[in-house]
């Protein structure tokens, strides 16, 4: 919309880069052009503005297809003006003078002609095609073929209008029918999510069977090793009692030799000890064998003194001095002792 500015006898235009503007004077064209500002009066002027922008129209159109069934197909038709003096001679831009705005509604003007060639259009596209056909069409070749189809249109040409494009969206059916297309579209997808599950079942089947022969294997494995060790455990008992066994008797055996050792040694030491005393005896037995009778008797006398008690007090008399001397000296003894003599003990 153009920004008109009032002053005394004179009005300012000011318009945005997407308007084309086009002024007249008296039937004369002094301005023309996009984004224009000038001057102008009132009393004389004739001001149209035809927007240069793209603009969209939606369409929904209903149709039925060849199998009789009830299509509905939205699109938005994407339109420009592209030659906005025709445009402004087919149709009144014109603005007041005023304001800016439009005095009549132009677009409105462009959007039925529009609407009914898209609709047209749309209809010839789809029409001869059967509901599931038209329902499995490409969406954007079906676009392309009806902005082709929109753009050779002589009437839209007339009015300056350029198509851009055509977008169509998601083509529906009637409620029921639809539905009941879906069902074998369904139909198959749970039949393909029940042959996942099952798949997925028989997998897990598998992996738990596989995961219980692994156990049963590793417990065999487990109990074969367990029966090694202790047939090991065993074998090593039983080697260690051998050689305990066997350490004993050696032990026994040794102590045994020991003993019969020693005692032999005894015997020997024995045996030694009673052949040098009786050696001894023999050579001491032959040493007095030709002493005299009074060397025999003193030595048997040292000998018995030896073995007596200890004598505190010994009384010697006459009579038993002279008969050991008279012994001594080789003498006769007359067999008798004096009455007194004897020895006198202590305690």
């Amino acid at each position: 919309m153009a920004t008109i500015t009032p002053r005394p006898f004179l009005r300012h235009l000011s318009a945005a880069p997407t308007m084309h503007v086009r002024h007249q004077r008296r039937g004369a064209v002094r301005h023309a052009g996009p984004g224009q500002a000038f001057w102008f009066r009132a009393l004389d002027a004739t001001i149209s503005e035809v927007p240069l922008d793209d603009r969209e129209l939606p369409v929904v159109v209903g149709l039925r297809t060849a199998d009789l069934q009830q299509l509905s197909a939205p699109a938005t038709v994407t339109f420009r003006i592209a030659d906005p003096d025709l445009a402004a001679r087919r149709i009144d831009f014109s603005i007041d003078l005023t304001d800016g705005t439009w005095v009549e509604r132009p677009l409105e003007a462009i959007a039925a002609p529009l609407h009914g060639a898209a609709t047209a259009v749309v209809v010839h596209l789809l029409q001869p095609l059967r509901l599931d056909e038209a329902l499995r069409t490409d969406l954007a070749r079906l676009g392309a073929r009806a902005t082709e189809l929109l753009a050779a249109d002589e009437r839209l040409a007339d009015l300056g209008v350029q198509i851009v494009g055509v977008r169509f969206a998601l083509l529906r059916a009637e409620p029921d029918v639809e539905r009941a297309l879906q069902t074998p579209a369904r139909e198959a997808i749970q039949q393909d999510a029940d042959r996942a599950t099952f798949a997925r079942r028989a997998l897990a089947v598998e992996r738990e069977a596989a995961i219980g022969e692994n156990e049963l294997a590793n417990q065999i494995e487990l109990a074969k090793r367990q029966e090694e060790l202790v047939v090991t455990r065993g074998r090593h008992s039983r080697t260690e009692a051998e050689q305990a066994a066997a350490t004993s008797a050696i032990a026994a055996e040794a102590e045994a030799e020991r003993i019969r050792l020693n005692a032999q040694a005894r015997a020997d030491a024995e045996r030694a000890l009673g052949a040098a005393a009786a050696a001894a005896e023999r050579a001491r037995m032959d040493a007095v064998r030709d002493l005299p009778a009074g060397i025999l008797t003193a030595l048997a006398l040292r000998e018995l003194a030896g073995s007596l008690p200890a004598i505190d007090h010994l009384t010697v008399t006459p009579d038993l001095l002279t008969d050991l001397i008279g012994r001594l000296g080789g003498g006769r003894p007359d067999g008798r002792a004096a009455a007194g003599a004897g020895p006198k003990g202590g305690d």
